[in-house]
């Protein structure tokens, strides 16, 4: 009984119907994997999920400005977020869709950045940050971790 409510609820979400959080909106593919992997467990061993299909959930808390290519959505754990990276142009998230609860649902991928680009990375991290840069203390390459998204939904609240 369990699973066929369920089911139920998942077609709901697929079919962009409204819940009591209100209307929902599916994005791309939306999502069919049966199981959500918390962010803050994603986050906390993410090579372990590089490769997989997986389904992550949280409030949008951030979006690509320019072509809606990406949205961030935040963990279950205070301060931290994942990245929803989408093909430009056959997804777009709208800026509207910031504080929405979203289900995302894609491929967890990790970028090795090269050491230059890791440096560029963080030079313009401290400038957004209003802080002091020293090139000669970035001396390890970074891992961008993300999910490519081959679909979401969204449930304004």
């Amino acid at each position: 009984m369990r699973i066929i409510a369920s089911l139920v609820l998942a077609s709901m979400l697929l079919a962009g119907v409204a819940l009591a959080g209100g209307a929902t909106k599916t994005y791309g593919k939306g999502v069919a994997a049966a199981d959500t992997v918390r962010v803050s467990a994603l986050l906390a061993n993410p090579d372990k999920w590089v490769g997989q299909t997986i389904r992550v959930q949280g409030k949008a808390v951030d979006v690509c400005k320019n072509r809606g290519c990406w949205l961030n959505l935040a963990s279950d754990v205070e301060g931290q977020t994942v990245r929803v990276k989408v093909t430009d142009g056959e997804i777009t998230f709208p800026p509207g869709i910031l504080g929405d609860m979203v289900i995302a649902e894609g491929v967890w991928t990790a970028n090795k950045l090269d050491l230059e680009t890791t440096k560029k990375m963080c030079e313009a991290q401290a400038k957004q940050d209003g802080k002091k840069f020293n090139a000669d203390e970035v001396t390890s390459c970074k891992t961008l971790y993300q999910l490519t998204g081959t679909g979401a939904v969204a449930t304004k609240n």
